[in-house]
């Protein structure tokens, strides 16, 4: 029997109140009970003395009936005034809490509630606490994180800013204008291109003399846009053409705003001076396609290839031709358009002068590999009939004419100048370098920004868990409470036997 009596009765937390209601300790009714007591409680708490432990009952967790109990302790003391000889209270809070316990007790409703609150408790708030409390650290972590990889990546938009201000050449503080002021550099680092290649000489030398004794041809051409830069600088392109110095050379203004309009706006859009000129030609179909029929026909039956007939009237092929060529519209000797561009200013024959300078430097490079490896027998047999200049050659030279045309080949084919040329070849790119730059610098500050978000956020995740923390160490502590209250009721009902509740996680 004593054996008995010290075995410990365990109980299930999540299954107490089946436990309850089939040891017949409550009824399946204590919930609507509950709600009556409810009300009652509702309106008891309008009237309560001041007193500090009954404002620290009533706070933070729901009130009970061994919270009940405590109050009419205390209502002992506050409303002793009020008792009788009879040992009746006659204070109103008295009595309303008087009731209240007795309807508690009526079916022991109490113990169905206390087990509901305790169940609710320890399945459902304390873990959705822990839960949410786990979040806000989670979020806290991640919110530094996020914080620092923004600013990271916003020093790395700005970082690539300036990395593209100084590959351009320009401070960044006025993109547009910076640029649009480097362009004035351009004319003068063409002039020096030009004078610079005075140097080609001997290279050129070289390659026409090497091309007219390997393929037994003329060497004229073989680069001619380099020899004639090199021989006369950067003349106009009107010169390269004819061979002579214009007149009168009346180049095309761009303006620094300059945009071209659609064929839409009724103007018509010649395309880029300072590119590629223009293609003006004009192309006659067959009359017989029902075109106008300008009188010109071509008789080789009757007068042979050589004459045209123009309305009945024999006029030599050649002598049209020379008509046709007199009548341009530019005068001899004043270079327009395109044609008053410099060579190097022109995009079709800088283009030329580059790709001339690469087939310059792939023909040393060539040079030099042959002078390090072993020459065959055929090889020196082939070049003895070589002319002089061809046999000496030493690397050094070979070496110091490949550093000319590799220095010139940088100057034109370097970033920074490539960009100068596409913006002299459309003053819209400008547009879109400063575009594309200061997205960069939008970026940097979104990023900024949103790094400012996600630190508000890490602190508002912070001030949370801060906030619940107390919350979950107040609802833990009232459920021991609760729960040791309930164990000892239990434990009076079965002669004082250990009763233990299991599985709450306190």
């Amino acid at each position: 029997m004593r054996d008995i009596q010290n075995v410990p009765i365990d109980i299930q937390t999540s299954r107490l109140l089946d436990w309850l209601v089939d040891r017949r300790h409550c009824t399946l009714k204590w919930q609507s009970k509950v709600l009556q007591i409810r009300e009652k409680i509702n309106q008891a708490l309008q009237d309560m003395p001041e007193h500090e432990e009954i404002r620290s009952l009533l706070s933070g967790t729901y009130i009970n009936y061994f919270h009940c109990l405590r109050i009419v302790e205390i209502l002992k003391a506050t409303e002793a005034a009020t008792k009788n000889l009879f040992g009746r209270y006659s204070s109103q809070r008295m009595k309303d809490w008087q009731e209240i316990l007795s309807l508690y007790q009526a079916d022991n409703t109490y113990l169905g509630e206390c087990g509901s609150l305790l169940v609710r408790s320890v399945t459902y708030e304390i873990p959705a606490l822990r839960k949410q409390i786990s979040r806000c650290q989670q979020l806290v972590v991640e919110s530094e994180r996020r914080a620092e990889e923004c600013l990271h990546g916003a020093a790395e938009q700005r970082e690539q800013y300036h990395s593209s201000c100084k590959r351009y050449g320009i401070n960044g503080e006025d993109v547009r204008k910076e640029l649009l002021f480097l362009v004035r550099d351009v004319p003068s680092l063409l002039r020096r291109v030009g004078a610079d290649a005075a140097a080609l000489l001997p290279a050129i030398q070289l390659y026409r003399a090497c091309v007219s004794f390997v393929c037994e041809s003329s060497s004229d051409q073989a680069v001619p846009l380099l020899l004639h830069v090199q021989e006369r600088g950067d003349t106009t392109v009107y010169e390269w053409h004819v061979g002579e110095v214009p007149e009168r050379v009346e180049r095309p203004e761009i303006e620094e705003t300059e945009i071209s309009q659609s064929p839409d706006n009724g103007e018509i859009d010649w395309g880029d001076l300072g590119g590629q000129t223009a293609d003006t030609g004009i192309v006659l179909e067959d009359p017989g396609s029902g075109d106008i029929d300008w009188g010109i026909t071509a008789d080789s039956e009757i007068e042979g290839a050589d004459t045209i007939v123009w309305d009945s009237e024999e006029v030599p092929a050649a002598e049209i031709i020379t008509v046709v060529e007199a009548g341009n519209d530019v005068p001899v000797g004043v270079a327009r358009g395109s044609d008053a561009l410099t060579v190097l200013e022109n995009t079709e024959t800088r283009n030329q002068f580059v790709d001339e300078l690469m087939e310059l430097e792939v023909f040393l490079s060539q040079w030099l590999q042959g002078l390090d490896s072993d020459t065959d027998i055929v090889t020196v047999t082939q070049f003895q009939s070589a002319p002089s200049i061809l046999h000496g050659q030493s690397r050094q030279k070979i070496e110091s004419m490949l550093s000319v045309v590799q220095d010139l080949v940088g100057r034109l084919t370097d970033v920074r100048i490539r960009h100068l040329f596409l913006i002299l070849a459309s003053p819209r790119y400008v547009d879109r370098v400063t575009d594309l730059l200061r997205q960069r610098l939008r970026q940097a500050e979104l990023l900024e920004r949103k790094s400012e978000a996600w630190v508000e956020r890490g602190k508002a995740a912070q001030e949370e868990r801060l906030t619940l923390e107390p919350k979950l160490l107040l609802i833990q502590e009232r459920s021991k409470e609760l729960q040791g209250q309930i164990e000892a009721d239990l434990s009076r009902r079965y002669n004082n036997r250990p009763v233990k509740m299991i599985g709450t996680g306190l």
